[in-house]
Order: structure tokens, then sequence, then C-alpha cells
């Protein structure tokens, strides 16, 4: 596939290669504009849950809501991400998401929104985000092609995780002021940034080979090749631990804030816009990488740092220990979700690219409302502080288990390395 490159080649720092593609230039600055508005939208949505409820249990099963579509439909997304249009499909897909998010701000503005309305909506953004998260995963390398693509997953990354440290602080301030309802409108706003981005770019057709398989044939194909191959098998499942229990601390973050710091929306913001800066930090640290060997060590590293610090987190009583700390947590669970795709896209044949995504979405964000469900359960009988403290440490479990079984047995460097992973 041809890129389209910009003249600047040789000016562009090794950290921000991926750049030198005009499409990717496009999509960076309108993503970046949206997803400050995604991120003000789920801290706004997360407040209005728990100032309405009070209950652990319905954030567990809001958080529930909005990603169990990633479970059931990633496959679906996957699917038609390999056999349609990427670039229409990322199209329609921002577009249904302004339009649910111009109607969350309707029903709040009005005072018609109540708890059941938030958890729809919340299953509906969910669906689109099936659709929407595999296709745009494998739109990348249309974008930049195959050699910055490792480049431009850590740099989406990077614009991701600076949306999650700005959305969060601005909604925090923006709740006191002016109430959520407004949070959601910008969030509808945002979206037309990154519509006509994409609506600029100039995308070369790929060929779409014809075929007679169904979504779920498809899925079972990406799946087939995801767990025959050692490297993206075992970095999947370390990082489905991650997610079903190390990325739940998120659905505590209103009871943090309000219970046991005794703060208010402005607490709630610094704490998750801590993670968020964290979390930018960790994905332009990867980005910096000029090669890509020792993936699978510092997945482990990052993964058990990661542990530990939540395992800190679930005891500290204190705001400014807290913030540290989820600092760390943003970056090195960011920088292991980047290593672990990088992995995978490095491996992966194009032919198979969306549907092995949309395994990686599966396994990545489908089991976090497996998860969500478990931690409201758990917080409702023993606590948020002691349910965090044990996620964290089935995290770092985990993370013993993947070193023992998988860095242990590589190459030492200097060594013939035996796989792309080392």
């Amino acid at each position: 596939m041809k890129s389209d490159r910009t003249a600047v080649n040789a000016s562009v720092p090794a950290r921000f290669r991926a750049m030198q593609h005009r499409n990717f230039q496009l999509f960076i600055a309108g993503q970046l504009i949206s997803l400050i508005g995604t991120w003000m939208q789920n801290m706004a949505q997360l407040w209005l849950v728990y100032r309405l409820t009070h209950s652990a249990a319905l954030l567990g099963v809001f958080g529930f809501a909005s990603q169990v579509p990633m479970l059931f439909l990633s496959s679906l997304g996957g699917y038609v991400g390999d056999r349609f249009d990427r670039h229409r499909g990322v199209i329609v897909t921002q577009t249904i998401s302004m339009i649910l998010a111009f109607a969350l701000a309707g029903l709040t503005l009005t005072n018609l929104i109540g708890k059941w309305e938030l958890i729809v909506i919340a299953f509906l953004v969910g669906i689109v985000n099936a659709f929407d998260v595999p296709i745009r995963q494998a739109f990348f390398v249309q974008m930049v092609g195959k050699e910055d693509l490792p480049n431009a997953i850590a740099l989406n990354s990077s614009i991701f995780n600076a949306a999650r440290a700005v959305g969060p602080a601005i909604a925090g301030f923006a709740i006191a002021l002016v109430g959520a309802g407004w949070c959601f409108f910008l969030n509808g706003l945002s979206f037309v940034a990154v519509i006509v981005a994409l609506l600029m770019m100039r995308i070369e057709p790929r060929e779409i080979k014809p075929s007679a398989d169904s979504p779920l044939k498809g899925f079972v194909q990406g799946f087939r090749f995801a767990m025959s191959d050692m490297p993206v098998r075992s970095a999947l499942l370390l990082l489905s631990t991650l997610s079903l229990f190390g990325l739940q601390y998120a659905v505590f973050m209103p009871i943090y804030a309000q219970d046991i710091l005794g703060g208010n929306a402005r607490t709630l913001g610094w704490l998750m816009s801590s993670a968020g800066a964290g979390a930018v930090l960790g994905a332009l640290q990867f980005a910096a990488r000029t090669h890509y060997r020792g993936l699978a060590r510092w997945i482990a590293v990052t993964s058990a740092t990661c542990a530990v610090c939540l395992i800190l987190f679930s005891q500290a009583k204190i705001f400014w220990l807290c913030v540290p700390v989820l600092f760390v947590v943003g970056f090195a669970a960011t920088s292991q979700m980047a290593a672990t795709n990088t992995l995978i896209q490095n491996r992966v044949p194009d032919e198979l690219r969306s549907r092995v995504m949309a395994v990686y979405a599966t396994m990545f964000m489908g089991v976090q409302p497996i998860g969500a469900l478990i931690a409201g359960g758990l917080a409702k009988r023993i606590g948020a502080t002691h349910t965090l403290t044990v996620f964290g440490s089935l995290v770092l479990v985990g993370s013993l288990i993947f070193i023992v079984r998988v860095v242990m047995r590589l190459p030492r460097p200097g060594d013939v390395a035996i796989t792309h992973a080392d």
C-alpha cells in the first residue's frame, strides 16, 4: 500500500515518524478534539450515575452496559472491517456517536435523564464502539503503511491518553459550573472535528478479497491465528487479566473522590486526569522506540508495576498519595497496551488484520464488562478498597505467571532470537 507522505520526511523526529503521512496528521488533529469530548462525557456519566444512585453496584452495571457489546459484536465489526471500506466505516461510527452524544445532552439539559436512560445510551455507545474499534485499528495501516504502523499505534495511544488527562479535568470544572449536560453537548460538537478530518483524507482503495465466510467464521479464523502464535497468545491473555481486573479501578473513582477522599467532581477530575497524564507519558515513551525487540520483557515489567501500584492505591486515603500512584498506573497500563497492540499488528497478515484486531478488542475491551459486574458486586459486599486490593493481587499473579512461562524462556540479549517478541 502506498501511503500519502508529506514533503518533510527528513525533519520529522523518529518519535513522530508516523506524522510524515498527511492522512495521519488529519486523523490525529481530529481525534485529539473528539477524544477530549469523549473523556468529558465518560467522567460526567460516571459522576451522574453515582450522584443519582450512590450505588457501587449500579456503577458496575453502568460499566457492564457500556462495554458488553464489545464482547459479542466486535467479531462482526472485524468482519465489516475486512470485507468493506474501512474509511467509510469509521466515518459512519463517528457520526452515530455524535448523534448519541447530542441525545444524551438533550435528555440531561431538559431534566429527563435517569439512571436507566444513562445505562441505555451507554449500551448504544458500546454497540457503536464494537464496530468502531476493530475497524479503526485496522485502518491505521492504510493511513501510514506497515513500516510506520507501530509508531502510529503509539502516537494514537498518546493522543487518546492526552485527552484522558485533559478531558476529565475540564469536565470536573464544567460540572461544577454548568452541569453534566453541557459536557455531553460539547462532546457532540467535538465529533465534527474528526468527521471533517476523515472526509479530507485521500485514501487509496485496497483490494478486498471476496469471501462467503460468515462473521462468526471470520472471528474464529482470527482467534485461531492469535491462539496458535505463542507471543500473541501470551500477551493477549495477560492483557485480558489486566482488563478484567486491573482497569476496573476507574469504576470506583466516584467512590474514592466523594466517600474516601471527601472531595467532589473536581476531585474526580484530578484523579482521572492523573492516570491520563501518566498514560500520555507511557505512550510517548513507547513511541520513542526505534526498534521493537524486547516487547515481551517490557509487557511483563509494565504489568507487574501496574499491579503493585493498584494495590498501593487501594489502601491510600490521602489525595496527594493517590495522584502519583494513579500516574504510574496510567503509565504502566498504557505502555503494556501499546506493546501488546504493536506485537500483534507486527505479526498478523493483512488479510486477517481486522479479524485479529476484533479478537484483540474482545479479549481487551470485551472482558471489561464482566470485570465491571464482578467489581460492583464484590464492592457491595467487601467495599471498594478491598475489592481493588484483590484485583491488583490477581494482576500481579498473572504478571508473575507470564514472567515464568514466557519471559524466562526467551533467549538472553545477544543469543539468537526465536521470536519477534523477545
